[in-house]
């Protein structure tokens, strides 16, 4: 992705946020999908405004979205293409936390190169993966603040060192199950911290945290934006069941179903994996 991609890109996604905010702060209703899980009418607003800035910008690239993925139009797919969660963290969302985050990837051949995740309640913006200038590419991760429509405060951002007093684990708030308690059971912890949506995910980019497992159920937009940012920043999203790098695939004539996570662990050091039996 070039400078302009890039920036283009987090103004999309603090755009589908200020559309956010605004239903934020109304009293809005919650409907169910066919999953149960809960949407309101800002999922939708927000996806109509990143699908039409992608449309224009990058027409040429298809988008997988979760709501229309919802509605039941899951585009042909080969090596590349967008990943789009309008909103995730709905339920962090009806709590009014602030924490939900809206998501952008860039997917080619299975994996994430690019990826922005905006949290526009608290005004945090992330971002990072294969970064192109002048026949120059590397790949890096960023943060900054979301100040009045634009990014200010930029600073480049990486996995940190395990602190020899213990580990910090990420276990979602919304979302912690029996399975993940034992997981972390085999850990020296120091802290156990809960953040909602993909924020967990930028949380281990940014040497707030050293490991989140997700030994529950997510969509492959929920993480893809999330996991770009963890690798551009040194660390890793890799299976749960045997430790390979995560990938992420749409077959033809793919359903919702098809687009479900096997279970993940996102971690700064593979190393603080090894010689753990593989998770549940």
């Amino acid at each position: 992705m070039t400078e302009d991609q890039i920036s283009f890109l987090n103004q999309l996604a603090i755009r589908a946020g200020e559309e956010i905010l605004k239903i934020y702060a109304q009293p809005f209703e919650v409907e169910n999908k066919t999953d149960g899980s809960p949407v309101t009418k800002a999922d939708a607003a927000a996806e109509k405004i990143i699908l039409a800035g992608l449309a224009d910008r990058f027409a040429d690239i298809p988008v997988v979205a979760e709501e229309s993925v919802e509605a039941g139009n899951v585009p042909t797919v080969d090596g590349r293409y967008f990943l789009v969660d309008p909103l995730d963290g709905t339920k962090e969302f009806l709590k009014k936390n602030g924490e939900f985050t809206v998501n952008i990837a860039l997917i080619e051949d299975g994996q994430p190169v690019f990826g922005v995740v905006s949290a526009p309640a608290i005004g945090e913006i992330f971002w990072g993966g294969r970064l192109e200038e002048d026949g120059l590419a590397e790949n890096a991760a960023f943060k900054g603040k979301i100040e009045n429509g634009a990014v200010s405060g930029t600073e480049r951002i990486t996995v940190r060192t395990t602190p020899a007093e213990g580990l910090s684990i990420l276990a979602s708030r919304s979302h912690m199950s029996e399975e993940t308690a034992s997981f972390i059971s085999n850990f020296q912890v120091a802290e156990q911290l809960s953040v909602g949506s993909s924020l967990k995910l930028c949380w281990v980019a940014a040497g707030r945290a050293d490991l989140y497992p997700r030994l529950a159920p997510t969509m492959q937009w929920d993480i893809a934006a999330g996991d770009a940012v963890v690798r551009a920043a040194g660390g890793a999203v890799v299976y749960a069941e045997n430790g390979a790098d995560f990938s992420y695939h749409v077959p033809r004539n793919a359903t919702k179903d098809d687009l479900r996570n096997p279970h993940f662990l996102a971690v700064s050091n593979k190393a603080l994996l090894e010689g753990l039996a593989p998770a549940a």
